[in-house]
């Protein structure tokens, strides 16, 4: 909406920042979203436990009730806890349920989240947010709407934030670049951008001819200032901010395009070849 002297203003839910402080056009995840994708994984790993369980005890009936106990507190432990956090840690911040929700945990900076991350939000989520003290739940209902971000206590203690990962129309409109894809980017090293800083840069160039002239000069010095910080490179003299986030992005999407038998050398670790389309292409 249009502010006072012409300003643009958006009212929204409070913003997503980065450590650089750019504000990130990322959208937190709604209540309703969260609640089914919570709903498909609990569905999902009752339906696994109750069938290890079944298994255990047809396989196993000679056991004693207390070995029986013993087995099925680690089949709890394994299906409830550990099983949830392999696959965040694994997929960077995504379940099957908010795979299919469109949704993705990141940290409160916008940055992926790591083994650390994911373990906390298991072990809060399952002792204190919803089954051992959460009672059923109870206790991330009234966290997530007494949150402006609708994080739960597992997030708070975490450090991390559920966000819409799924925003095509406006990422699918930040893909052109008339300049095309830029010669001085070919060998940057785009590993250290993460997904949250470069889908606001795609979102940014999406959106800048909505925004007012300050407004527009200001977000792009910040996030071309963010992405050169990350990369090291340095871009031709007088090169506008603008540009530069247009040919870092149009170069992502080059390397996106190329056969994966040209995929790059991990070039700072001096590991084996990456698939990574940020890396930089060989020399």
């Amino acid at each position: 909406m249009r502010g006072r002297g012409g300003t643009d203003t958006v009212v929204a839910m409070p913003a997503l920042v980065s450590g650089e402080a750019v504000q990130l056009d990322l959208r937190h995840a709604t209540f309703a979203s969260r609640g089914v994708a919570m709903a498909i994984d609990v569905t999902v790993q009752l339906t696994l436990l109750g069938t290890l369980l079944a298994v255990l005890f047809s396989a196993l009936p000679a056991l004693d009730p207390a070995a029986h106990a013993a087995i099925s507190l680690l089949l709890v432990i394994l299906v409830m806890i550990a099983l949830p956090v392999l696959v965040e840690t694994l997929t960077r911040g995504r379940s099957l349920g908010k795979a299919i929700m469109g949704l993705r945990v990141l940290r409160d900076d916008g940055g992926t989240i790591s083994g650390r991350h994911a373990l906390v939000r298991g072990l809060a989520g399952f002792f204190l947010d919803f089954w051992v003290l959460g009672f059923f739940g109870a206790v991330a209902l009234v966290t997530s709407l007494a949150s402006p971000a609708g994080k739960r206590a597992g997030d708070h203690l975490a450090g991390t934030i559920v966000v819409r990962e799924r925003l095509a129309p406006v990422v699918a409109a930040a893909g052109s670049n008339p300049r095309g894809r830029a010669d001085w980017t070919r060998t940057v090293d785009l590993t250290d951008v993460g997904p949250a800083l470069h889908q606001s840069a795609q979102q940014f160039l999406a959106r800048r001819d909505s925004f007012s002239v300050a407004a527009r000069d200001r977000i792009a010095a910040d996030l071309a200032a963010s992405l050169l910080k990350r990369t090291g490179a340095t871009p031709p003299a007088g090169l506008p901010d603008e540009d530069v986030i247009s040919d870092l992005v149009a170069e992502r999407r080059a390397r996106l395009a190329r056969p994966r038998s040209q995929a790059a050398p991990a070039p700072r670790s001096g590991g084996p070849a990456s698939d990574d389309p940020w890396a930089a292409p060989p020399r």
